[in-house]
């Protein structure tokens, strides 16, 4: 099996709950963009200080060998360069095969926000031979990713704890106030461990980072090539630096002219048609290889029974406690993936029947099983998604707002809970 191909998705029925969960202050251009994501269009920016605009990269091989890689630095706030300590972007580089055929740069992103992106121009080198040959394309890990300065949260057993404690699908009172609880330690390990770096772990900061680079290449121009969160960043980078760009291509698009929050409480839905409509439907058509019942139906209520079964009994499967919240998890990350239908249907079978299942293919499902969410991952995109655009705090609206997206009832709280954390809350 290959499931988590990418970074893991939360299931459909936790999504909304875990959207508000590390609500982090929002920074001042977070504020000033305010209901739109995208902040205004300026052709300038902030002044580049001659400290920063006048550094080299040392080009060194990376460590695999592919690419060349250098460092970066930048000012924690390009609002006010002086303040604070200076941040640390590593950038790569895969040069034009060709270059007297070269066309000029191609700066590509990851996505999440959280995923690596220094790795990057190889695959797409060796995916498009003749972008390589025309391109000098290059990557990134942003700020607060991977070898850039990280930005530091929790654990990975506290962020394990956040999407596998309790089930996620209940409503009731006493559930909410053990997920916001845990949302608040999760809250204040961010603020004691990255101290005064969480409010520039933002978009706005990272097109700025961005533009430099480009001028540290002696790129006039650059094209782009960015997937899912990273078409955010590229709408952005485009609309802040318009005469910067060249050639833009963004794929699997986030909505740019919306909040996070919309954009979050709307994607379980997508989830949920694709498990519903695709996946259930597929899943009976294969019956006589996966025998979870020959139609849609009855192939929901088995993935219902066994969901059941792991909230009365979780699965200890080698020395991986399995809970529901693990199933919704798994399930969602395979439909995220898109092509991995088989995957799925052999996860449900394993769960169902471990005894019958090979060891080595519990191990891995094991493996697979115990971290729904990598911690670095986590710590950077909660960091971003909750300070570019501001969130509802109120608790009230959470859980009807889950079973609207959700299509999930629950036990719903009641009037008058206490807020979602945040700072002063």
């Amino acid at each position: 099996m290959h499931l988590f191909k990418k970074p893991a998705r939360w299931a459909t029925a936790a999504a909304c709950g875990l959207l508000a969960l590390a609500a982090l202050p929002a920074s001042p251009a977070a504020a000033a963009t305010a209901g739109t994501g995208t902040g205004t269009s300026t052709s300038t920016g902030p002044a580049v200080p001659a400290r920063y605009a006048q550094q080299r990269l040392d080009w060194q091989p990376c460590r695999d060998g592919a690419l060349e890689c250098a460092s970066m630095t930048v000012p924690r706030d390009w609002y006010h360069p002086g303040a604070g300590a200076d941040l640390t972007v590593a950038v790569s580089r895969h040069r034009a095969a060709d270059p007297a055929a070269r066309r000029g740069v191609l700066m590509m992103a990851a996505g999440g926000p959280g995923a690596s992106g220094l790795g990057r121009p190889a695959g797409l080198a060796g995916y498009s031979p003749k972008l390589a040959a025309a391109y000098d394309i290059v990557g990134f890990d942003q700020r607060g990713v991977g070898a850039s300065t990280p930005v530091v949260c929790s654990g990975q057993d506290t962020v394990d704890a956040l999407f596998t404690s309790g089930d996620l699908r209940d409503r009731s009172p006493r559930a909410v106030d053990a997920t916001v609880e845990r949302a608040r330690n999760f809250v204040r390990d961010c603020e004691r461990r990255s101290g005064g770096l969480l409010p520039y772990i933002t978009t706005d900061q990272a097109v700025h980072d961005m533009d430099l680079f480009r001028a540290l290449l002696g790129a006039p121009k650059v094209s782009y090539y960015g997937p899912s969160y990273a078409t955010f960043l590229g709408a952005y980078y485009a609309t802040e630096f318009p005469h910067r760009v060249d050639r833009v291509v963004l794929d699997s698009n986030i909505g740019f002219t919306g909040s996070w929050q919309e954009f979050l409480t709307g994607q379980p839905m997508s989830f949920q048609r694709r498990f519903e409509q695709d996946f259930l439907p597929w899943l009976a058509a294969n019956d006589a290889t996966y025998h979870q019942g020959r139609t849609a139906e009855e192939a929901k209520a088995s993935y219902e029974r066994l969901r059941s079964s792991l909230g009365e009994h979780p699965l200890d499967l080698e020395g991986t406690t399995v809970t529901p919240n693990h199933l919704d998890a798994a399930a969602t990350s395979v439909i995220y993936n898109g092509d991995a239908f088989p995957d799925l249907a052999l996860l449900l079978g394993v769960l169902q029947h471990p005894d019958a299942a090979p060891p080595a293919a519990r191990k891995a499902l094991a493996e697979k099983l115990k971290h729904p969410l990598n911690d670095r991952f986590a710590a950077d995109f909660f960091s971003v998604i909750c300070q570019d655009t501001p969130w509802n705090h109120d608790s009230d609206y959470w859980p009807g707002t889950m079973t609207a997206t959700t299509g999930c009832a629950g036990a719903r709280p009641t009037a008058g809970r206490t807020r979602w954390p945040g700072r002063g809350s």
